[in-house]
């Protein structure tokens, strides 16, 4: 497959973390954030995403995140 041929790369990470509150965004401990990975498109990281948010559901502080990273290193780049 050629440069031109391959999907472009839209990085995500998935991270998550236990919050002070449900409603709210501060983590309780930043060293015990769970860095779940770097995913090259949305689909893997919503799948990584979601097992990690179903396997912690039990828990209503603990919350999970999809960063869309290339958005961060290309802000002028629409996707």
């Amino acid at each position: 497959m050629s440069d031109a041929e391959k999907p472009k790369q839209l990085l995500h990470l998935v991270f998550g973390g236990e919050l002070e509150t449900p409603e709210g965004l501060t983590f309780r401990d930043l060293d015990g954030l769970d860095i779940v990975g770097i995913f090259p498109n949305y689909a893997e990281a919503y799948a990584a995403w979601k097992a990690k948010a179903q396997a912690t559901v039990d828990n209503a502080h603990m919350r999970y995140f999809i960063v869309h990273m290339h958005r961060l290193m290309d802000p002028d780049a629409t996707a």
